[in-house]
């Protein structure tokens, strides 16, 4: 249950959002608008103090249970739910294709906006840095109970009863549903190992973005969701996944074997970290790698036939925030987005 010293913090925010402006385009690290002067950095969960861990913590908890929707969407009853429904009532359209990296690019970025615009958070988004606790994900400092987000599943169904999201009851999912239930974790530490150095090095070692993006949604995109399991590996309709195969790990991972929900507040971390290895990516030849986008617009083949992404494509999110372009989100320290990695 949310200790109720947080009550008495959020009543604070909540009244502070009176006088709050509206969310634009082109916030940067200093809460400014205009030119990114001043990238806020994301750093590793590992690299965090305890204070920052609670501060994060804090303010995801705001989102979840003292900001109501203002989506309008089906079954969005906070703001943590208006991120959520924005994911999964167009999950076809930025899984499998070419729009993958770019949109989940631009949904950290909301989500950050959300804890910093809307409840009080002074940080970057964190990343789990899955490479470091591949193959051991069970023991990894992120799923502490006081400092982290709370364990395994060990409830009745896989429910969690640890941390401060026990007991918090999720409206999206499984699927394309919306089923009210609790958070569902199931860890498998073998699977994890799909998100470890040797399958990121693989993605890394591509020369163009369509070699690339296949790679890193395929394996450690599939397997960090699938290795946390629950709702992170709740599945979403996949028509025509691929498989790819992992040369370090001599197996192989389909698209379809983890398309995932977004219920579980990992969610975040986890993509943050697979943008940061486009980003490092990105970072080998900017000059060419800064505009690289091939792929298409959908994941399954439009009765019109095929449309290929392009730098001008338009990223929809439903109001949560302006929509922005691809080209707005291919160089993270934007005016738009003015983030780098440390």
């Amino acid at each position: 249950m949310v200790k109720i010293h947080l009550f008495v913090a959020f009543a604070f925010l909540a009244m502070a959002q009176v006088f709050a402006s509206p969310v634009a385009p082109g916030l940067n690290g200093t809460l400014g608008l205009g030119k990114c002067t001043h990238k806020l950095q994301r750093r590793s969960w590992q690299t965090l103090s305890n204070t920052e861990k609670k501060a994060y913590i804090d303010a995801e908890l705001c989102l979840m249970w003292h900001l109501p929707a203002k989506s309008g969407l089906t079954a969005a009853v906070s703001r943590f739910d208006d991120l959520i429904k924005a994911h999964q009532n167009q999950s076809s359209l930025v899984h499998g294709d070419g729009w993958f990296l770019p949109f989940h690019r631009l949904m950290m970025h909301a989500h950050e906006r959300l804890l910093r615009q809307e409840c009080g958070y002074t940080g970057a988004q964190p990343y789990w840095d899955e490479e470091a606790d591949a193959g051991r994900f069970s023991r990894s400092e992120i799923f502490d109970a006081e400092f982290g987000f709370g364990g395994d599943g060990t409830g009745r169904g896989g429910c969690v009863e640890t941390g401060p999201f026990a007991n918090y009851t999720l409206h999206t999912g499984p699927g394309y549903s919306n089923t009210e239930h609790c958070l569902i974790r199931k860890i498998n530490d073998s699977i994890s190992e799909g998100t470890g150095a040797g399958p990121v090095d693989e993605c890394l070692a591509m020369e163009t973005f369509a070699e690339m993006w296949p790679c890193l949604e395929n394996v450690p995109h599939s397997s960090g969701h699938t290795a946390v399991g629950g709702e992170m590996q709740n599945p979403i309709s996949s028509p025509g996944g691929r498989s790819f195969p992992v040369k370090n790990l001599g197996m192989h991972f389909s698209q379809d074997y983890a398309d995932e929900s977004r219920s579980d507040p990992l969610f975040y971390l986890h993509h943050t970290w697979l943008d940061r290895v486009w980003w490092r990516w990105q970072q080998r030849d900017p000059r060419a790698r800064l505009r690289d986008i091939a792929g298409y617009t959908t994941q399954a083949r439009p009765a019109s036939g095929w449309v290929t992404a392009t730098l001008d494509d338009e990223l929809n999110m439903f109001g949560i925030i302006p929509n922005a372009r691809i080209r707005d989100v291919m160089d993270s320290g934007s005016d738009l987005l003015c983030v780098e990695y440390v």
